[in-house]
C-alpha cells in the first residue's frame, strides 16, 4: 500500500498519538467525574498530589515532572494558589526563582480526594486488565521521553 493510499480508518488503527489522546481524554474525564465531590479536576489533582513532599518545589521542576510546559502549569495553578490550596513564593536560595508548597488547606483536601482517586484508579486498572499497568507505564514512559 503506498502512502497516500491510507484511509481514515488506517489512520485511526495506527496512528499513536491518535489512540493516546483519545484514551487520556476518556481517562480524565473519568478521573474528573470521580473527583468532582470535592471540586478539583483530574489535572489539580496531579498538581497537588506532586506536592506532597516535604521541602518546596520549583515551578520549573514541578513543570518537568509533569510535562507540561511553565505557562501552562502557572496557568493551572492560578485555582489552587486562588483557593488557598497552593503557595507560591520566592525560593529560599535563589530569589528569582518561584517554588510551590501544598498548604494546610491543600493537604486536608487531597486526604479528602485520595479514595475517590482510589476508586478512579480501580476503575482504570479494571479497563487495562490484571497487571497490565505494570507493562504499559513503562511504555508509557518511552513515549514521554
Amino acid at each position: 500500500m503506498k502512502e497516500d493510499d491510507l484511509t481514515a480508518s488506517d489512520f485511526y488503527e495506527a496512528c499513536v498519538c491518535l489512540g493516546l489522546n483519545r484514551a487520556a481524554r476518556a481517562t480524565s474525564r473519568r478521573y474528573d467525574a470521580a473527583l468532582k465531590p470535592i471540586g478539583v479536576t483530574s489535572g489539580q489533582f496531579t498538581i497537588l498530589s506532586a506536592l506532597k513532599r516535604d521541602k518546596p518545589m520549583p515551578i520549573s521542576d514541578m513543570a518537568d515532572l509533569l510535562g507540561m510546559d511553565r505557562t501552562t502549569l502557572t496557568r493551572n495553578l492560578r485555582p489552587l494558589e486562588t483557593f488557598a490550596l497552593v503557595a507560591i513564593q520566592p525560593d529560599a536560595g535563589d530569589r528569582r526563582i518561584r517554588s510551590l508548597t501544598l498548604t494546610a488547606k491543600g493537604r486536608t483536601l487531597l486526604k479528602e480526594a485520595v479514595p475517590l482517586w482510589r476508586t478512579a484508579q480501580r476503575e482504570s486498572n479494571r479497563r487495562i486488565g490484571p497487571n497490565r499497568w505494570d507493562e504499559l507505564r513503562p511504555a508509557l514512559d518511552l513515549l514521554s521521553g
